[in-house]
């Protein structure tokens, strides 16, 4: 499939690491990047110049299928930050929820967004965690292997990640260019064009959402599927942020808890011609989703997966997000001090973009597929040694555009998004 994340700029030309620092620079990456009050630190060499052969195949395909989508990948990278407010950190998240953290052999990544991330920590480091538990996890890790502190972590849930201690810039086993793709048997559909498909989204927070944000102004008809009782948790964060990720899409919500609600499910997913997801493979399995099953027995032409980690093997059980994602795949910068994380939560739109290409690509191909994306694979693929930055570097603040309109109400679209598909709630 294509997507590959290539050395090439998307004019096919070798990118200078000076190119590439004034296009950080003048992005707002930049100023996401490095330690509060010292000055910012340039992208990982390579990162731009594979973000632009992404952006450029999902111009290419679009255009091909639908409508043409141009997209500044790297300006993209701090949409979130410029609506929040965010800034950098340095090993501290931009977000705050996620650090790195000194090992007594490696840098670690650990995120705790959930309160039940926080809640875990007693358990995972067998001591008590008091009002502070980064203070007993930086004394408790610096006398700790990062593999123990990985593998135990992992094992209750935690999303915890060692930076890779190869080469950086390698990608992990198993990343084939945009992802782990499957073509499956079953009824070959017939062509349509992209504004004649729709696509099922049942993704949340930033990487999915913008797939199918990308699949929309594509010409896609797209559909977000939500849990009446969980629904994304981005509706709670600022609305111009999640407005700009769904303005674009209907808006449907299933009670996934409940018999009726889980067929309904069932029944919309075997109708759309795309689905996306963002869930561990266990969470749908739980509500009785077989998402190769679906794929082969003639329901979406395509199934894109993104996972942490991977769907298949042991990392289909890993939690990861964006920022311990980005660790994992070694997607870092680096000063004197050590590590610093590298814009914001870059992996999520990073493999938000990939899932587009690798989905469009897919269409374009024919068949039916199951596509695995995995966000710590994309940073691997995207990692490179830091480029140097001078003091006098000037660089501009993060920008977001505009959303096309506001986000519909949880629910809005239901019942008229199962009529059309044949399907009553």
């Amino acid at each position: 499939m294509r997507g590959t994340l290539s050395d090439d700029d998307s004019n096919g030309r070798r990118s200078s690491p000076g190119r590439e620092l004034e296009e950080w620079a003048a992005s707002g990456a930049m100023s996401l990047t490095g330690r509060p009050g010292e000055s910012p630190i340039g992208p990982p060499a390579g990162l731009i110049r594979k973000l632009h052969r992404i952006a450029n195949d999902i111009a290419r395909i679009s255009e091909r299928m639908g409508r043409a989508v141009a997209i500044d990948p790297v300006a993209l990278l701090g949409e979130r930050a410029a609506i929040a407010g965010l800034a950098r950190r340095g090993d501290v998240s931009c977000g705050g929820a996620a650090r790195l953290v000194r090992a007594v052999d490696n840098w670690i990544a650990v995120s705790l967004a959930r309160p039940d991330d926080v809640d875990l920590v007693p358990a995972w480091l067998e001591c008590a965690c008091g009002d502070d538990p980064w203070k007993v996890i930086r004394d408790t890790a610096a006398a700790r292997t990062a593999a123990d502190l990985v593998s135990r972590g992992r094992m209750l849930g935690l999303p915890v990640a060692a930076l890779p201690t190869g080469r950086a810039g390698r990608a992990s086993p198993g990343f084939v260019r945009p992802g782990r793709a499957i073509a499956l048997e079953g009824p070959i559909p017939l062509a349509k064009r992209l504004q004649d498909m729709v696509v099922a989204d049942l993704s949340a927070l930033w990487a999915g959402p913008l797939c199918g944000a990308v699949l929309a102004e594509a010409g896609a008809n797209v559909v977000k599927v939500e849990s009446t009782t969980r629904p994304d948790g981005a509706r709670q964060g600022p609305s111009p942020f999640f407005d700009l990720l769904n303005g674009t899409k209907r808006s449907v919500a299933l009670d996934f808890t409940s018999d009726d609600g889980r067929r309904t499910l069932r029944g919309l997913l075997a109708r759309v011609d795309v689905v996306i997801e963002a869930s561990r493979p266990r969470a749908l399995e739980q509500l009785g989703i077989d998402a190769r099953a679906i794929v082969a027995g003639g329901g979406p032409r395509v199934w894109v997966s993104l996972t942490g980690h991977g769907r298949y093997g042991q990392e289909r059980e890993w939690v990861a997000l964006g920022d311990d994602a980005a660790a994992a795949g070694g997607l870092v910068v680096r000063d004197g001090a050590g590590p610093c994380f590298c814009a914001d939560a870059i992996a999520d739109p990073s493999t938000g973009l990939v899932a587009a290409s690798a989905v469009l690509d897919a269409l374009a191909r024919g068949g039916r597929w199951l596509i695995d994306v995995s966000l710590a694979a994309v940073a691997g693929a995207l990692a490179g040694p830091t480029i140097a930055a001078g003091s006098s570097t000037r660089f501009d603040l993060p920008r977001a555009r505009s959303a096309a309109r506001a986000a519909p109400a949880l629910g809005a679209d239901t019942a008229a998004v199962l009529a059309d598909l044949g399907q009553t709630a």
